[in-house]
């Protein structure tokens, strides 16, 4: 064993300084260890769990990739493209992409007796992957689509239901700008009744069987708005978009679809910059915890050397050298800075837990686009942290045990 390391620990579990003047200190500084990586902890989970909350409402409504009409403006009256197109087999068994879905959308106003709404009617066909709003429907269910027989279900969400005073199993009529002087009617029925919180595009969109968007845009069967790109991976979203653009640019043949990719981070910018700008509060909590623990133990480390004066006399003449001394106090205070981190983690991963399991506590779903504070555990992140805090903090303590240099081997035995 380690001589360095076998001293260290002898004078952490020697049953002498557990009366020692320094045991209050050094608990103080095992606690401010243990509160420090508790907040970072709590911090980076609720951080990367409102982003990951908020980025997944996001990709519900729009997907990770859109391959529209390169002609497309930025309104909601599109130019059709054809829905079989020549690439979708390679695309479908590309690396990485998850699921390929067409969708067409149009703008309409739902009227009611005493209420007016703008809306989007979003169009969608049978291969369409529910799995986003069956876990934020909260009345009703979602509804099956047929390419042979068209539904007048739809989808509307609480907001939507509240204002225009409708419930579950209501007829709504909805009207449609056309080029003709009239504009056009269709009548649906409230299959089910979605809430997501995310306020822009919960009043926004209603979910229909795309046969009726064909119908009212006077397309065929065989067009559609366009694809809506799932990928397995949304960190891999900007390289996802160059693979399927280069999937889409190898079919193009003349007099086909002129084709566009956009990723949703391109659609919605200003939201997705704003969740980045998160990331500067979590480093700015991370750095302040690293510096008030790494300060505590600085003073820890000092009273524990002033301590063991006499030792450090005694070390000194029977032949220790400086390096090795001081490596002693590294090691006794990495053992402590441990023992906080692990009762650190204990903690902080256990008030982690109960709010992901019993939503503790609550948010204000206007204001903050989640009903209870969001939690994302990630082992990666934990270990990160406690590795950065140790590094960090024991790097801090390398100046101050210089201080052993300093302690003369005949003073310091005949300190008292």
């Amino acid at each position: 064993m380690n001589t360095e390391f076998f001293i260290a620990r002898r004078l952490i579990y020697a049953k002498e300084s557990q009366n020692n003047i320094s045991k209050p200190i050094v608990t103080i500084a095992i606690v401010g260890i243990a509160l420090g990586l508790i907040v970072m902890i709590v911090s980076v989970a609720i951080v990367t769990g409102f982003k990951s909350e908020i980025r997944g409402k996001i990709i519900g409504f729009g997907s990770h990739l859109q391959i529209t009409n390169y002609d497309t403006n930025i309104s909601y009256e599109t130019q059709p493209i054809s829905r079989n197109q020549p690439f979708l087999p390679e695309l479908r068994k590309t690396e990485g992409v998850k699921k390929v879905q067409c969708f067409a959308i149009k703008a309409g106003i739902i009227k009611t007796k005493n209420e007016i709404e703008g809306v989007v009617l979003k169009g969608i066909g049978s291969d369409y992957d529910w799995s986003f709003f069956k876990k934020h429907i909260i009345q009703g269910n979602t509804f099956n689509i047929n390419d042979s027989v068209k539904t007048d279900k739809v989808l509307i969400s609480k907001s939507q239901a509240s204002r225009l005073k409708l419930k579950l199993g209501d007829n709504l009529s909805m009207f449609f700008v056309q080029d003709s002087p009239e504009p056009r009617m269709r009548k649906f029925k409230i299959a089910g009744i979605y809430e997501t919180s995310l306020e822009e595009f919960d009043k926004l969109y209603v979910l229909a069987d795309i046969a009726h968007v064909q119908k009212l845009n006077n397309w065929t069967k065989d067009q559609v708005s366009g694809f809506e790109v799932l990928v397995n991976d949304f960190d891999r979203i900007g390289d996802m978009k160059y693979i399927v653009s280069d999937v889409i640019g190898y079919q193009i043949k003349e007099g086909s679809d002129v084709l566009k990719v956009v990723s949703v981070k391109e659609k919605f910018p200003q939201l997705f910059d704003w969740l980045e700008l998160q990331d500067i509060n979590v480093w700015v909590i991370l750095g302040l915890m690293v510096i008030v623990a790494g300060f505590n133990m600085v003073s820890g480390l000092l009273i524990l050397i002033l301590e063991r004066t006499n030792m450090i006399g005694v070390l000194k003449s029977l032949g220790s050298g400086n390096i090795s001394i001081r490596k002693i106090f590294l090691y006794q205070a990495g053992m402590l800075i441990s023992k906080g981190l692990l009762w650190g983690n204990i903690i902080g991963i256990a008030l982690c837990l109960i709010q992901y399991y019993f939503g503790v506590i609550k948010l204000d779903a206007a204001a903050y686009y989640v009903s209870k504070v969001p939690i994302s555990l990630n082992i990666i992140h934990i270990i990160l942290l406690n590795t950065g805090t140790l590094l960090i903090t024991v790097a801090m303590l390398v100046l101050p045990s210089y201080i052993v240099t300093k302690i003369s081997p005949v003073k310091a035995i005949q300190f008292n």
